[in-house]
């Protein structure tokens, strides 16, 4: 089946201030009612599960790590070539085991849907933008550390891996539209942040993290002067999630 996402793209960068707002209200939301709770101690029920499950909303800004070939030093035709940022919307489901009193075990597989931009300039202020729109499978595993609770709070730390494939790559529309090539496959390692709120029935998380890609993801083609001039292109992304845990 081919996927054409593009009217799909063009609505989320017209709703993204309005995702990004219900998400700021939601967490306002949820901090105020924790704070009107904050003498009781919900975190107690969920510390008797061994493990539990749940489901994550992201949204993402990601973006390319360019590293240059010794043809651009050269090159007449391009003088600046560099990445672009930009917006994309993710969904995960929570699989996480505790290890102790303090560490979890996160397996959290999902669909991320990721905007990414190759800009090139010329000597006379020419841009030629190639934009690359991808589907990706997740695979992440993370490992997190979380602090000693303070009024159903907590606060915590992750760190892992993921792997995700582009299921996007092989449709016609991408193969039209990309004239520089990427592998599907991308292996990242990520950092993050956030903290627990414990509700009577649920486990809210905000979290943000950092994502680098660690394996070149570039095609070589040494007949197309945009990619003759990339030695090594790396994914990065920052991400804004929100899990519902239980």
């Amino acid at each position: 089946m081919q996927l054409d996402l593009t009217k799909f793209w063009n609505l989320c960068n017209l709703s993204r201030r309005k995702v990004v707002l219900s998400a700021s209200l939601l967490l306002c939301t949820v901090i105020s009612y924790g704070q009107l709770n904050s003498k009781s101690y919900n975190y107690l029920d969920f510390q008797k599960k061994p493990y539990y499950f749940g489901i994550t909303f992201g949204v993402n800004n990601s973006g390319y790590r360019i590293n240059h070939s010794p043809s651009f030093i050269n090159n007449e035709q391009i003088y600046i070539a560099e990445g672009a940022a930009g917006v994309g919307v993710e969904v995960h489901m929570v699989n996480n085991l505790k290890i102790g009193e303090y560490f979890d075990f996160r397996f959290i597989p999902g669909v991320s849907l990721v905007e990414r931009t190759f800009e090139f300039e010329d000597g006379i202020g020419g841009i030629n933008r190639t934009k690359v729109e991808s589907v990706y499978a997740d695979v992440p595993l993370q490992v997190r550390y979380k602090s000693a609770p303070y009024k159903d709070k907590r606060a915590f730390v992750t760190a892992g891996v993921k792997y995700s494939y582009d299921v996007q790559s092989n449709s016609k529309t991408r193969q039209a539209n990309t004239q520089i090539k990427i592998t599907p496959h991308d292996f990242q390692a990520e950092i993050g942040a956030g903290f627990q709120i414990f509700l009577p029935y649920i486990i809210v998380s905000p979290e943000i993290k950092f994502s680098q890609g660690i394996n070149n993801i570039l095609i070589y083609n040494d007949k197309l002067n945009e990619a003759k001039i990339l030695e090594k292109v790396l994914s990065r992304a920052f991400t804004f999630s929100i899990h519902l845990e239980g």
